[in-house]
């Protein structure tokens, strides 16, 4: 059940709040508060964030944002379960859980009080156009240092390396099987919890009945992949303003969301963060930007190889769909810096199966080229049809691919297009049109 609370930086400030936030880490925290207190509340993506300044010190207590966290309780729990196991099986530091819990004021809700990192930058800030305004999303340098970028991909290759040297046998997040801080049995136990799933119940139209229940897990990639295309379908249908363009938009889009079921059978699985990125790789400018902390893992869990095995969509640090000059802009620089990625991944898997961290079969450098080259790592819609469809179904037209279709997928796809067009029809009627969900 998601807990109705609004710790939003205003409440924050209240003096009772802050009151109760100053006992409950006197009583979980064994140093004591330094007269500095409570540093004021900083908001992230999904998070708002207290530094605690104890006597001897630091340490950090940090809230879901409701609105922007749509499942915060939930959320809260698979973080603490993922960071407790990266703790003891990763060489690079994360912060160690002091407490967590919800605390009884409505203004708060659902905590994770963990050690602060000291840090003065994080990986994002050596990768950066220069003089991009804070506020602005980060873009790589065009301009960067050759031996920069090799320094901060080469570290977060090797922190990828470590994530994903774990196998399980389910799709879903982990748990050490008795729910204890000292057990050190991992196994999947609950439904993966993903940064899409948040985003589809946040502004797409998808309701909590829609999704998979919460101790739902899959046994195979098709049954995961097969979970996802009824996802997206349900966000395409529920969508209410422009989600179509017209007739032959609306069937491709249909076609779309039932095909990707199609790409993928394995049935090993690895972990896999969907927020893994050099923004959440803490750093210190004085000591070279190497990394000193990796944090924000409530989005992690064990996931088709296809997910692991695909490039990180973050070595241009923007996303394609954002790229100013277009997907086809992106996509030529970006393969000019996956190469230089991929070459300090190989040394790297060298150097880590050499000093036994991983073993050879924990490579992911062929499986990223292989994933690029054969078109793996695109996604839904116009990057879908661009890049995806003639990789795996071949030549064809829009009918070719009417056929790959179940014939109930076939028979609900005529009804469903008229619908999406009389919804359209009244969107664009209507006098005071407001957009409620994101485009599908």
């Amino acid at each position: 059940m998601t807990t109705n609370y609004q710790p939003g930086k205003k409440i924050l400030f209240d003096d009772s709040v802050m009151k109760d936030i100053t006992q409950l880490i006197k009583y979980h925290c064994r140093d004591v508060l330094h007269h500095a207190g409570l540093s004021p509340p900083q908001k992230g993506s999904f998070n708002m964030v207290i530094r605690l300044r104890l006597t001897s010190t630091s340490a950090i207590i940090r809230f879901p944002i409701p609105g922007y966290s749509v499942f915060p309780d939930e959320k809260v729990t698979r973080e603490v379960s993922v960071m407790r196991f990266l703790e003891r099986h990763m060489g690079i530091r994360i912060p160690h859980v002091l407490h967590h819990g919800c605390i009884e004021n409505p203004a708060l809700g659902p905590y994770i009080i963990m050690e602060y990192i000291d840090h003065n930058a994080d990986l994002v800030d050596e990768l950066n156009t220069p003089g991009l305004p804070d506020e602005d999303r980060p873009v790589l340098d065009p301009n960067v240092n050759e031996d920069r970028l090799r320094s901060v991909y080469n570290q977060m290759a090797g922190l990828l390396l470590q994530v994903s040297k774990r196998s399980f046998t389910r799709i879903g997040c982990i748990s050490n099987a008795a729910e204890d801080e000292f057990d050190d049995e991992w196994v999947v136990k609950h439904r993966p919890l993903s940064i899409n799933m948040n985003e589809l119940v946040q502004v797409g139209g998808v309701t909590n009945e829609d999704l998979p229940a919460m101790m739902e897990t899959f046994e195979t990639t098709e049954g995961y992949f097969l979970a996802l295309a009824e996802l997206h379908m349900t966000h395409l249908s529920s969508q209410r303003n422009d989600a179509v363009d017209d007739a032959q938009d609306c069937r491709t889009k249909y076609i779309a969301r039932w095909t990707l079921c199609w790409v993928g059978q394995e049935g090993v699985f690895k972990l896999f963060c969907d927020d893994l990125r050099p923004a959440n790789m803490l750093a210190n400018s004085d000591f070279g930007y190497k990394i000193s902390g990796a944090i924000d893992w409530e989005f992690t869990y064990a996931a088709p190889l296809k997910f692991v095995y695909s490039p990180p969509c973050w070595l241009l640090l923007e996303r394609p769909e954002y790229w100013a000059n277009g997907i086809n802009g992106w996509e030529r620089l970006y393969e000019a810096r996956l190469e230089v990625f991929l070459q300090e991944l190989r040394m790297r898997e060298d150097v880590d199966i050499q000093r036994g961290v991983i073993g050879e079969e924990n490579r992911l450098s062929g499986h990223m080229r292989e994933s690029w080259d054969n078109g793996g790592f695109w996604a839904f819609d116009i990057v879908y049809w661009e890049r995806i469809d003639r990789k795996f179904f071949g030549e064809g037209s829009l009918e070719d691919r009417i056929g790959l279709l179940t014939v109930e997928e076939r028979d609900g796809m005529e009804a469903f297009v008229q619908r999406k067009l009389a919804e359209k029809g009244a969107y664009q009627g209507s006098s005071n049109p407001r957009q409620e969900y994101i485009n599908g």
